[in-house]
C-alpha cells in the first residue's frame, strides 16, 4: 500500500508520527466509453461556454454559482490564505463511549501506520483505546478539506474513520410516517419469532457480489471466445401477501425449513393467530346447546324410577 498522507497524531502533549493508508477499495468493474464501431476511446475536451476556446488545465480556476449567471472565481491563492491549522496533524478533541457515534456518520476508513521512532507512544494510545472501549474524536484536514473523524482500534491497528458533519445529514420526512399506524401484538410476536428463525453471527466473508461476478464471467468469455452463458435466474420475489400475519407465518416456516428445523407446532401457531369474532361465537354457541342434552336422559330415568 502507498501511503497517501504523513503527519502526526496529538495526543495531549505526546505526538505520534503516523503514515495513512486506504483501509478500502471498491471492486466495480470499470469501463471507459468506446465508440461501437471501432472501438476508439471516446476523449473530450476542456472548452469554455463562451469563446468556444478549449482551455488549459492550468488555466482552469474553481467558479462558484451565485445564480442568474454570476460566478464568483476562487484561485489557488485564496485557498491558500483559508485557516486549516491541522494541516498535518489529528488532533484527539475527546473519548466518547463507542455507541454513541452514530453509524451514519462514518464516511471512509483509514489505517495508521506509526513511523519508526514513534511505535511507543502509538502502542500506548492504542492499548488505551481497547481498555477504556471508547473511541477518540478527532480533526484531521485531508485534501484541502477539514473532517471530523474517529479514531478506533481494529484487529491491533489504530483505524481513523473520516465522519460527515451533522449538517450533511439529511432529515428523514416522510409524510405517512405522521399517520397514526400500529402493529398488532400478536403481528409483533410472530415478527419477533420470524427475527429468531433468521439470527446468525455476521460473517461478511459468506456474502458475495453476484452482479460482479456475473459479469466477470461474460467479459472472461468474450475475451476467450465462448459462447456467453445466461446465468441463471433469481428466484422471483413472492407477491405481496394481503394477510401480514399469513406473509409472516409462511416466513418464519421459510427460514426455518432453510436451516434444515421442524416445522413450528401447530398450537404455536394457533396461539399467534388473532381470534376473529365470529370464530370464537362459534367456539361458545356449541357449549351452550351440550349442557342440556347430557341432562335431558337423567330426567328420563329419574322419571322411571318414581313410577
Amino acid at each position: 500500500m502507498r501511503a497517501i498522507w504523513k503527519g502526526a497524531v496529538s495526543f495531549g502533549l505526546v505526538s505520534i508520527a503516523v503514515r495513512l493508508y486506504s483501509a478500502t477499495e471498491e471492486k466495480d468493474i470499470r469501463f471507459h466509453q468506446v465508440h461501437r464501431e471501432d472501438g476508439g476511446r471516446v476523449k473530450y475536451k476542456r472548452v469554455c461556454s463562451i469563446d468556444g476556446e478549449e482551455v488549459a488545465y492550468d488555466d482552469i480556476a474553481k467558479g462558484y454559482d451565485l445564480g442568474g449567471g454570476e460566478m464568483v472565481i476562487l484561485t489557488d491563492e485564496d485557498f491558500a490564505e483559508l485557516p486549516l491549522t491541522t494541516s498535518r496533524a489529528i488532533e484527539v478533541l475527546e473519548f466518547v463511549p463507542t455507541e454513541q457515534v452514530d453509524p451514519i456518520l462514518y464516511n471512509k476508513a483509514y489505517y495508521l501506520e506509526p513511523e519508526q521512532t514513534a511505535a511507543k507512544p502509538y502502542a500506548l494510545l492504542r492499548d488505551a483505546l481497547t481498555n477504556v472501549e471508547r473511541v477518540a474524536i478527532v480533526k484531521v484536514a485531508l485534501r484541502q478539506r477539514e473532517q471530523l473523524a474517529t479514531l478506533r482500534v481494529r484487529d491491533n491497528v489504530l483505524v481513523l474513520n473520516t465522519m460527515l458533519w451533522p449538517d450533511e445529514i439529511r432529515a428523514a420526512k416522510f409524510d405517512i410516517l405522521d399517520e397514526d399506524v400500529t402493529a398488532r401484538p400478536a403481528e409483533l410476536a410472530m415478527a419477533g419469532s420470524l427475527i429468531e428463525s433468521m439470527a446468525a453471527d455476521f460473517d461478511p466473508s459468506t456474502y458475495t457480489d453476484n452482479y460482479r461476478e456475473a459479469l466477470q464471467e461474460v467479459i472472461d468469455a468474450k475475451v476467450a471466445g465462448r459462447e456467453v452463458v445466461q446465468p441463471e435466474e433469481a428466484e422471483e420475489a413472492p407477491a405481496a401477501a394481503v394477510d401480514l400475519m399469513a406473509a409472516l407465518r409462511a416466513s418464519v416456516e421459510r427460514a426455518r425449513a432453510a436451516r434444515g428445523e421442524e416445522p413450528a407446532e401447530s398450537d404455536e401457531d394457533e396461539e399467534s393467530k388473532p381470534t376473529p369474532i365470529k370464530k370464537a361465537a362459534a367456539k361458545k354457541a356449541p357449549a351452550k346447546k351440550a349442557t342440556p342434552a347430557k341432562k335431558a336422559p337423567a330426567k328420563k330415568a329419574a322419571a322411571k324410577k318414581s313410577a
